[in-house]
């Protein structure tokens, strides 16, 4: 794999899927309760938030205590902070992945 290729098209990837889907749902960053990332690289997750301007504290981090795990990231990262989840959270996923395919999600927690 060429590192630098894959790094920069996961953040653009990301972020403009992230962008995205707020958009279509009427949301900006200050909207947002939690921002759950696919974690494969600390650094990727830093550029995403830091592109769209939301605040470290609401972008939800393990891999730094599990490492990446693939397809599994974005869940086990939730279960991993679940006690943090409240009723009317709005939450966005965002991945990127195998093949250099990409998407995100939003939710609202119940």
């Amino acid at each position: 794999q060429e590192g630098r290729a894959v790094y920069r098209h996961a953040v653009i990837d990301m972020y403009t899927a992230s962008k995205d889907i707020m958009q279509r749902n009427g949301l900006t960053v200050d909207d947002l309760t939690w921002f759950v990332p696919h974690q494969a690289n600390l650094r990727i997750i830093e550029a995403v938030g830091d592109r769209l301007k939301i605040d470290r504290d609401k972008v939800l981090v393990n891999i730094q205590k599990v490492g990446n795990t693939s397809g599994a990231s974005i869940p086990l990262c939730m279960d991993w902070h679940k006690d943090k989840f409240k009723k009317g959270d709005k939450i966005v996923l965002t991945a990127f992945g195998a093949g250099f395919t990409w998407g995100s999600m939003y939710l609202v927690w119940e």
